[in-house]
Parts: structure tokens; sequence; C-alpha cells
């Protein structure tokens, strides 16, 4: 276990509200009392607000919150790689979410950290789409939150038109397509279809329920059996 883990876990066993010998905290995180008694004052000397004494027990002051979340090198990369994804990617509600989430963790990072999130190593473009897509993805997703069943008109790789109603259950991004995975009423099983395939789109005020044999769990079963 990393050291800056194993304090956050020292941390959330003092939270608890009662005294704890180094015993305790010992055995609970697999460390020698030694450690525990140096990770206990190395707390204290970074401004951590705990109480007692070796041989004693120690607890932390009640209202005690922990510090922003930080992250080493490799998680941030991970982190700022991933958000320029859903900017390059995802729709615009949610590509300005993903701006959103880079501005609250650079406002919480220290200085140091700070221009590896402003001038990342890794980059997402977002210019190689087959064909635009047409239809508001950000109300596609919100009829998945929330269960709506969608109306669409959708035109097949062979150019043949349908109308669908379908329960629509997940997207996933598979080489630069967009796809949705949902049951559809018209066929009776489980369907998937190319964003950029949908002509028009109407979210429906209709809920569909969470119906054994056609959720999203039920899905990515389906996927997996005739992948195999």
């Amino acid at each position: 276990m990393r050291r800056a883990d194993r304090l956050f876990r020292l941390v959330q066993i003092l939270r608890r509200g009662r005294l704890v010998t180094a015993d305790q905290l010992a055995e609970e995180l697999e460390v020698s009392t030694r450690t525990v008694y140096r990770d206990i004052k190395d707390l204290i000397g970074s401004g951590v607000p705990v109480e007692g004494e070796a041989g004693v027990g120690y607890l932390l002051y009640e209202g005690y919150d922990l510090p922003p979340l930080m992250f080493d090198a490799e998680e941030l990369e991970a982190l700022t790689f991933g958000m320029a994804m859903v900017q390059a990617w995802a729709d615009p509600k949610l590509a300005l979410a993903a701006t959103d989430v880079i501005q609250k963790i650079d406002s919480v990072l220290p200085d140091l950290l700070r221009p590896r999130l402003a001038k990342p190593s890794l980059a997402a473009h977002g210019d190689a789409f087959p064909e635009p897509i047409v239809i508001d993805v950000g109300d596609l997703r919100h009829g998945i939150r929330n269960q709506n069943k969608v109306l669409i008109n959708y035109k097949d790789g062979k150019g043949d038109k349908s109308q669908r109603t379908l329960w629509p259950l997940g997207l996933q991004l598979y080489r630069a397509i967009w796809m949705l995975g949902a049951w559809c009423e018209l066929r009776q099983g489980f369907r998937v279809f190319r964003l950029d395939r949908i002509e028009q789109m109407i979210v429906l005020e209709e809920r569909f329920p969470h119906e054994k044999g056609k959720t999203h769990d039920d899905f990515l079963r389906h996927l997996d059996e005739n992948s195999s």
C-alpha cells in the first residue's frame, strides 16, 4: 500500500469517533506500531487535528474533513486525457461538464501540478466522426438516465428507413462511432443503432420499466454472448 493511501485510511479510521490505540491501528493497517507512531506524528505536523498520546490512544476532532484529493503524475495524466476525450468526442453538454470538472480540479491542485493540467502531454481531437450527428445527444442521455422511451426515424446501412420506439439503455463509442444500445419494441429484442444514422428523435414522456430481460445488464450479456 502506498504511504499516501495508508495515511488516508488512517484518517478514515480516526474519524470513527472513538479512541483507537496504536496497536489497534497497526493491526488494521497491517503495519508496525512504530510506523503508526510516525504516521500520527506526520499527520499532526501537517495540521490534521489528531488528539491523544502513545499508550492511551488517538482520535480525530469532530467535524474534520479531509483535504482535497491529490493526484500523482500518472493519475493526473489519465484524468486530463479522459476529460480531453469527453471534450472532443461527446455532445456539447457533456463536453461542458468535462470543462467544469477540469476547472474544479485546477482549483484544488498545488501550484507544482497546475502546469500538467494546463498543458497536458496527451490530447484528443474531435474531427474524425464519419458522419455528423443531427440529434441532441444530451437529450438522449437524459432519456437513458430517466428511463424515457424514445421515438426515432432511422436509416440503416442499406438506406432502408424505419420508425422505432426504443428503450434507450446505454451509449458506446466504438471506433469513432457513437452507438445506442436499446430494447426495440418493433423487433422485440436488443438492437444497436448508430447515432449518425438517426435522422430524427423525440424523447417521449412515457417511461419504460426496469424489466427483467430488458435491462442494460441484460443488453451487455447479450453483446458478450453474440461476440463469443
